[in-house]
């Protein structure tokens, strides 16, 4: 009860972060939303967060950004747990450069390694949805990246928030974490493929290995920012349909019930 409270007050008063006054055109608003649950060792910490900053900083991903019609790309950074907290974002910055993207890089890396209770997808995507408000850019495409390690077990059911992010014509792809996949809960790769992403042209890219964290974040990136379907993202096998409240289900096995959701 106390987490889903917490994710209400923090969702109630999240402001959506300063953007440029006057419109400016670029190529895609992208949100990088970050897990940091502590379901997430330190290691798993360290390499993700290696990952996104050795992304940014290639000169693969400043090619793909430079490639678009305008040159030039927005984005956006989070950290979400259980809730999302104010200092663990990162405003909107224009990316047009190797210089301006180092400056971003240089912020993720200079954040402190912390973690929270819980994990709330809905909360993170519902603040993604939140930062494309009001934000002063012109795009023809908004997307938010995800990634995290368990499925969904606070706040409001994923799908719900999942269908109205993509109402609102932003697309939402998964980098689902299996290095070290709980034992109760081993197919997260479908779970982000049925539950969390959507839009047109969405694709979940799982990380099954550490050696694929810097790979992987690059390759989702640049996709991306130039809004290619890749055919070689492998289709997630789907054997049978997933539980999109699967989570919170199981987490009632330890806690209250908080989730009216759940009993009908």
């Amino acid at each position: 009860m106390l987490d889903a409270l917490s994710l209400l007050v923090c969702l109630a008063c999240a402001t959506p972060v300063a953007a440029p006054a006057n419109s400016v055109a670029v190529d895609v608003e992208l949100v990088l939303a970050v897990d940091i649950s502590q379901s997430m060792d330190e290691r798993e910490f360290a390499l993700q967060r290696a990952g996104y900053v050795e992304a940014l900083r290639h000169p693969d991903f400043i090619k793909a950004v430079r490639s678009g019609t305008t040159g030039r790309i927005a984005l956006a950074y989070f950290e979400w747990a259980g809730v999302v907290r104010e200092d663990g974002v990162i405003a909107w910055q224009v990316i047009d450069s190797q210089e301006s993207a180092n400056a971003f890089a240089d912020r993720i890396a200079a954040r402190p390694f912390r973690s929270f209770r819980g994990t709330s997808i809905s909360g993170a995507l519902a603040f993604g949805a939140g930062l494309f408000d009001g934000t002063g850019f012109d795009a023809p495409r908004s997307v938010i990246d995800i990634s995290g390690d368990g499925p969904n077990n606070t706040g409001s059911p994923v799908t719900t928030t999942r269908d109205a992010a993509v109402a609102k014509g932003i697309v939402i792809n998964g980098l689902p974490i299996l290095i070290s996949p709980s034992p109760t809960f081993s197919h997260l790769d479908q779970y982000y493929d049925d539950c969390v992403t959507g839009g047109p042209g969405s694709f979940v890219l799982p990380i099954y290995a550490a050696s694929e964290f810097a790979t992987a974040i690059r390759r989702k990136l640049i996709l991306e920012v130039s809004g290619i379907a890749d055919t070689t993202v492998v289709p997630i096998d789907a054997a049978a349909p997933m539980d999109c409240l699967q989570g919170e289900r199981d987490r009632r096995l330890y806690s209250d019930p908080y989730l009216p959701e759940l009993d009908k």
